[in-house]
């Protein structure tokens, strides 16, 4: 049987939403802290938020490719289970910044989250509501042209030939355009990363763990030596990509990963909020400014925003059953 959960995967999606959160601590926190971990590697890991974008891309194949080709999944099923993935919680968080800072842009901003098509325009970006929010937008672009990814992966070469035109758009998104990372035509090379990769998957996994392990050692030392930029940041998301198909080691497959990559998404878009609520009670700075003030805080944001993940979860599940069992009423009583 084709296997369609890799548990490498589940390790990367949590340190990817771990980094960002170390990323975004930093970054609004003002704290100061020497050494290059601090100064150069944290503000990197804004990167993994296109690891996010090749591990989706890959599960997504895993789960829905071959019956996309095979027709055995209807379009409207397929759309029906990807709004339920992302909207419910998007939109609780949407809810609550506006709540919170209520205006007239916030409510045009909200409109345009809610419908998830803010991806389509030309600086997703730019929305301040949930200002995370653009890759939610850009996700949801991938789905709508998912049918026509497959398409384009059906054969190799023609899945080769459509990588190369994604890595032209990116460079031109980039260089003649400038556009900036937060289109879709910036980032669809790292969706098309992860379905090449699932195209090749069986060779990948037939290649020992460690080779791959130390070629991303290598292209992760390219990355820093050239100062990041988009190819490197496409090589490193592809070797890591391949480290989770191969790897079973403890550090990816460990019960800790697994629950973090249950609500990777769901932190990923409440982690600044927490940091919000935790500066407003001044317990972003109470060691001071110093490493240990900046540790705490990480601790503080992944924790709370943990939490919230979880009930926000509860609650909608429940929600949904409620509903649910509404419309089986509602059945039974018209029969």
């Amino acid at each position: 049987m084709e296997q369609n959960h890799w548990e490498g995967l589940d390790g990367l999606r949590a340190f990817a939403a771990l980094g960002i959160v170390l990323m975004h601590v930093r970054a609004n926190g003002a704290y100061e802290v020497p050494g290059f971990f601090y100064n150069t590697v944290i503000p990197s890991l804004t990167d993994f938020v296109f690891l996010f974008m090749a591990v989706s891309a890959f599960g997504l194949c895993s789960g829905y490719y071959e019956r996309m080709c095979s027709g055995q999944i209807r379009m409207p099923v397929f759309y029906a289970r990807r709004l339920q993935r992302l909207l419910p919680f998007f939109a609780v968080m949407v809810l609550l910044d506006i709540a919170v800072s209520p205006s007239r842009s916030a409510l045009i901003e909200g409109f345009a989250d809610l419908t998830l098509f803010h991806g389509l325009l030309p600086d997703p970006g730019a929305i301040s509501v949930i200002g995370v929010g653009w890759f939610v937008g850009v996700t949801f672009v991938f789905y709508l042209c998912f049918p026509f990814f497959c398409y384009l992966l059906e054969t190799r070469r023609r899945a080769w030939l459509a990588m190369a035109a994604a890595v032209l758009w990116n460079l031109a998104a980039v260089y003649y355009f400038q556009v900036r990372r937060t289109s879709f035509l910036y980032s669809g090379c790292y969706f098309l990363a992860g379905g090449l990769l699932y195209l090749y998957r069986r060779e990948i996994a037939a290649v020992p763990a460690l080779v791959w392990e130390v070629l991303a050692a290598a292209a992760v030392g390219l990355y820093y030596a050239v100062g990041g930029g988009s190819m490197p940041c496409l090589l490193v998301s592809a070797v890591l990509l391949a480290v989770g198909i191969t790897c079973r080691s403890r550090l990816l497959c460990n019960p800790l990963t697994r629950f973090f990559s249950g609500i990777s998404y769901e932190v990923y878009l409440s982690h600044m909020m927490v940091f919000r609520v935790l500066e407003k009670l001044h317990l972003t700075t109470l060691l001071g400014r110093g490493a240990a003030s900046y540790v705490l805080t990480a601790l503080l944001v992944l924790a709370g925003a943990s939490v919230f993940s979880l009930a926000v979860q509860r609650l909608l599940r429940a929600a949904a059953h409620a509903l649910q069992v509404r419309r089986g009423t509602a059945e039974g009583v018209k029969r």
